[in-house]
């Protein structure tokens, strides 16, 4: 009799853990829409008060080639048509010039292909009959915006049931994902740039992969890198998982055959992971080195790998090791510093409470971590039944309450949140979670290369899909004594970095 009544209890908790999930997902879908509203407004509000620097944004020049499915005829709303086509700012002119007339310009293949493809597709089909309305480019940069406000979105709720999963605290995942829709580079995530798509593909593919579905986590990390260059380094959450594969498998199955599968399969999915980037990287070197005399080759043609990203970077923008320290630069420096600030300091805390788990990349892992940690190298971690627990509330799923049997094993095998019990008993805040570890080590090569690579402004909005910052910053806040300083702390930043940024970049002044 107790032993059914303690199983009734713990459905009930079960069922009580799904509901909050529900709610919490529900609130995090809201805020995402409610804070790319806020965004979108302070755009039109600073662009109605103030005076841009650049008047340049309407300027549009004829296509090198021309596109024979561009619409020619003047607009019948051109007052409107000039007002979106005055949005497209900064590198967002590259991304609608790219999207309207293909790679023109060596320069432009520093911007990857998936935005411009996204935008040229919408505004060819779904937003078509717009062109009369307010011409092609006009739909071109509304497309743009479009698409990045949509994949914020995704790529929020996709943050929460991350977050959920990683951190086994749904409080605490609610908290991080609120700081996420309300991020300090909030206006690059609303306006046509592609850090919204970086983000959901990213944080996307790392949630299919801590769910199991590893295809799909290699199809969504290619698309990361056909968003950006660093998308790429994704890479890494396979060879973490395939180093702990093969080391499960040499010391603890003593099968040196399963573990020379396991390296082969994970370099096979590396290589996917590349393949998009690369392929790119090829398409350019065709289209501007290929049929050339050598007189006529551009240097990076010559080289023995020619890497035309690269050169691009360092010749047209001036990127490269510890170029940017300099005295004049100091401004962009303190710009930088308070993102910069929050990476060091959740690396440096991770690292000082938890040592033995960095140095050894976890595999000193106590096993009680390892149940932790196998949602990395255990390819079954997460079974599809508790994946549905985030996204559904069919009524089959609902009827799987009823057979306590299988709810018991849902609970001790898979349910990343009752799993959590034990590490709350242990006394680990959900932050020093040994998870966690892969996302620090991201982090970390991230913020080096944001600090002695590149323009160090950028560091705002390159840093700004990275987790750990979020995880971090909703656990200092719950700190007892000093939690609430710090929450003060976090909200005037981000709320200052989303009225300046707004204000600025809208405007076409230089902001991150």
């Amino acid at each position: 009799m107790s032993s059914k009544m303690a199983k009734s209890g713990v459905i009930e908790a079960m069922m009580r853990t799904a509901s909050v999930m529900n709610s919490h997902q529900t609130l995090v879908l809201k805020s995402a829409i409610i804070s790319r509203l806020i965004v979108l407004a302070l755009i039109v509000l600073w662009r109605s008060l103030f005076s841009p620097y650049d008047t340049s944004a309407t300027l549009n020049p004829s296509c090198l080639i021309d596109s024979p499915s561009e619409p020619q005829r003047l607009p019948l709303l051109p007052g409107l048509a000039s007002a979106v086509e005055s949005c497209i700012v900064w590198d967002s002119v590259y991304f609608v010039r790219i999207a309207q007339c293909g790679y023109e310009y060596e320069q432009s293949y520093a911007f990857l292909p998936l935005l411009p493809l996204c935008i040229s597709l919408l505004s060819r089909t779904v937003f078509a009959w717009l062109v009369p309305l307010i011409g092609f480019r006009a739909v071109l940069g509304f497309s743009g915006y479009v698409v990045s406000n949509v994949a914020f979105v995704l790529a929020a709720v996709y943050f929460y049931r991350l977050s959920v999963v990683i951190l086994k605290d749904s409080e605490a995942a609610f908290r991080s994902s609120i700081l996420f829709c309300f991020n300090p580079a909030s206006i690059f995530y609303s306006s046509i740039y592609s850090e919204s798509l970086y983000a959901l593909f990213s944080v996307g593919g790392v949630y299919h992969l801590v769910s199991g579905a590893n295809s799909i986590a290699v199809f969504w990390f290619a698309l990361s890198g056909c968003a950006r260059s660093n998308g790429v380094l994704n890479a890494g959450y396979f060879c973490f998982q395939t180093l702990h594969q093969a080391y499960d498998a040499v010391f603890q199955k003593k099968n040196a055959c399963s573990a020379m599968q396991v390296l082969v399969t994970g370099a096979l999915r590396c290589i996917c992971i590349f393949i998009p980037f690369i392929s790119f990287q090829a398409y350019g070197y065709f289209n501007i080195c290929r049929g050339r005399s050598l007189d006529e080759m551009r240097p990076w043609c010559k080289a023995s790998v020619p890497l035309l990203y690269s050169y691009i970077q360092s010749h047209y923008w001036g990127v490269g090791f510890l170029k940017y320290f300099q005295l004049k630069q100091l401004p962009n420096f303190l710009l930088a510093s308070p993102i910069l600030t929050l990476a060091l300091c959740s690396i440096v805390s991770y690292v000082k409470l938890r040592p033995k788990i960095v140095f050894s990349l976890g595999f000193r892992a106590s096993d009680e971590e390892k149940e932790s940690m196998a949602l990395f190298y255990s390819s079954n971690s997460m079974q599809s039944s508790q994946v549905a627990s985030l996204s559904s509330n069919s009524p089959s799923k609902k009827r799987e309450y009823h057979n306590l049997r299988q709810r018991k094993q849902v609970i001790e095998e898979t349910d990343p949140v009752t799993r959590s019990v034990e590490q709350r008993a242990l006394g680990k805040p959900s932050f020093l979670s040994v998870s966690i570890l892969p996302f620090i080590l991201h982090l970390a090569f991230m913020a080096a290369t944001a600090f002695f690579m590149m323009h160090v402004q950028v560091a705002t909005r390159f840093l700004s899909a990275s987790p750990p910052l979020y995880w971090f910053a909703s656990y200092i806040t719950k700190i007892a004594g000093s939690g609430k300083r710090w929450g003060y702390v976090i909200s005037v930043y981000c709320t200052a970095y989303i009225l300046l940024g707004s204000l600025l970049f809208s405007n076409f002044y230089p902001f991150t």
